[in-house]
């Protein structure tokens, strides 16, 4: 299939993780060829994926056949024929890291329909494209991708782990952990405090540790989520060590398919998981102890060694680092024990022996 076959144009960006799978970063159109789909009607459009990755085909272009880029887009929920329009999509530079992929054909399949309609149990924020299906063709590499050249042909495919991570307790000692080990490995954080006064101190300070977003508790069930998640990736991770309505809120923002960790119950108030997210986002929850987690693996001295060698490894970079504490001598663990369980505190209380 060559540029001249090709009766309407879309295009995707696609980074690679560490297995160099494909993930969609800005969505287009796919287009039908006037070779083998002219006998459609002006209604049947053909819809964008959003996750490619499988290739099915070795092309012999060297060069990128890149045109224009036009995408089928909706803003508003309603009668498909009436909502859609093709519209110029601007695309960014392909990063070093990324692929640029011109969409070939796709299936309009009934859940494209009600999305398009706003009938289905999972909308896409809007402006967007639709679809979820389809064939592909890379049109452009960046300099740092070795798997895929211009020409090859790919699928959707599911990314595997996301690019982000939600947690609440995120000034908890547990909390600047995960920060900073994110950040090491280029994973964003979202992180989840309680309202304070100096919230934009401990703000200041998580960003400094590598934290991406900071936001209230409250935030989570506000209209500024869907801006966020237009600069950050929707997490397929949770952190939960609060419980209550705080989970139920981390739930709600994970991708399909993500999974929340409970590991602490600061609130002492039960997770209440929606149906909906069982059913139509196949969310997992799991917990994590981490007194088990020794016993079962202490015979597994890799697993352990592992985990050590690798934080010790970040440690000595100076990338990762304890929270702030507050030394107490054993007598005072009286005046410790209050300044542990005082509100809004990020410092661990330490009795020096």
């Amino acid at each position: 299939m060559n540029g001249a076959n090709v009766s309407c144009f879309a295009f995707k960006f696609i980074r690679l993780h560490k297995r160099e799978l494909c993930r969609v970063r800005i969505a287009g159109q796919l287009c039908r060829t006037h070779s083998q789909h002219d006998s459609l009607s002006p209604g049947h459009v053909l819809l964008s994926s959003r996750y490619m990755s499988h290739r099915i085909h070795r092309g012999y272009s060297s060069k990128s056949l890149v045109k224009d880029c036009r995408g089928l887009l909706y803003r508003n929920h309603g009668e498909p024929s009436h909502v859609v329009k093709l519209e110029p999509i601007e695309l960014p530079p392909v990063g070093a890291d990324r692929v640029l992929v011109k969409m070939l054909a796709a299936p309009i399949n009934p859940a494209d329909i009600n999305m398009i309609q706003g009938t289905y149990a999972i909308l896409p924020d809007l402006p967007t494209v639709g679809g979820n299906e389809g064939v592909g063709q890379v049109a452009e590499v960046g300099s740092q991708v070795t798997r895929l050249k211009v020409g090859d042909w790919v699928i959707p495919r599911d990314a595997g782990l996301g690019d982000s991570v939600i947690q609440n307790a995120a000034n908890s000692g547990v909390g600047q952990a995960v920060i900073q080990i994110a950040a090491a490995r280029g994973v964003h954080t979202i992180n989840v405090v309680r309202d304070r006064p100096d919230l934009q101190q401990l703000t200041d300070r998580l960003k400094a540790m590598g934290a991406t977003h900071v936001i209230k508790e409250e935030t989570l069930r506000r209209p500024e989520m869907k801006e966020l998640f237009k600069t950050c990736p929707r997490p397929r991770l949770a952190l939960n060590g609060v419980g209550g309505k705080s989970a139920t809120e981390l739930l709600r923002h994970l991708q399909t398919g993500g999974t929340m960790v409970t590991y602490g119950g600061m609130a002492k108030q039960p997770v209440t998981v929606p149906v909906s997210a069982l059913i139509f986002k196949d969310v997992k929850v799991r917990g994590f102890w981490v007194t088990q987690w020794k016993k079962d693996h202490s015979q597994d001295e890799v697993a352990a060694r592992g985990m050590l060698d690798e934080l010790c490894t970040l440690i000595r970079a100076g990338k990762l680092s304890a929270p702030a504490c507050t030394e107490h001598s054993l007598q005072d663990f009286k005046k410790a024990l209050d300044a542990a369980m005082q509100p809004y505190t990020s410092a661990k209380q330490v009795l020096i022996m």
